[in-house]
């Protein structure tokens, strides 16, 4: 059985660091198109090109939350998430950066759409809308989970000691 941990374990750090390596690559690319605007008169197309940058830097910001989460929960803790405390720090460290992300997403998608066709502007909406209602959900996951930590307070103390291992 020990074999097959640290099997899954390689595996889950070979997924950590090609989310870590796209995370890069993003970067480097919002850099790149970050020069463009850089290069071109400051007007409202440099803001456009420096908006999707921004939002180049959120899906890298993605990227690299789900590398270390990975990482950390799977590789330095080795913790199988299964009590109602390690479920909610899990999602909640992966939802709020979904939930900025989105948010970024959603407002650069405004501003294109307000530049160049009000058309789109109602999926700007959409995802703007579907946004909230995920922090909505989230949240209300986030109150009940409490009442089933409630029930293990094993659970919570056995997760803090884990937690020690990456002081």
């Amino acid at each position: 059985m020990h074999l097959i941990a640290r099997f899954f374990s390689a595996i889950h750090g070979v997924i950590a660091a090609l989310f870590a390596g796209a995370a890069i690559i993003l970067m480097l690319t919002a850099v790149r198109v970050a020069a463009v605007a850089l290069s071109e008169d400051f007007g409202y197309a440099s803001a456009q090109i420096v908006i999707e940058a921004i939002g180049l830097l959120a899906a890298a910001v993605v990227a690299l939350q789900i590398s270390q989460t990975i990482a950390e929960e799977e590789i330095v803790r080795a913790v199988h998430i299964s009590a109602p405390t390690r479920v909610r720090r899990f999602l909640s460290r992966f939802v709020v950066v979904v939930v900025v992300a989105l948010a970024i997403e959603g407002l650069v998608a405004t501003f294109k759409a307000i530049r160049e066709d009000l058309g789109q502007l109602v999926y700007a909406a959409a995802l703007l809308a579907s946004t909230a209602l995920l922090l909505g959900a989230w949240g209300a996951f986030i109150h009940l989970n409490r009442s089933a930590e409630e029930l293990e307070p094993e659970a919570m103390e056995k997760a803090k000691r884990e937690d020690r291992k990456l002081e």
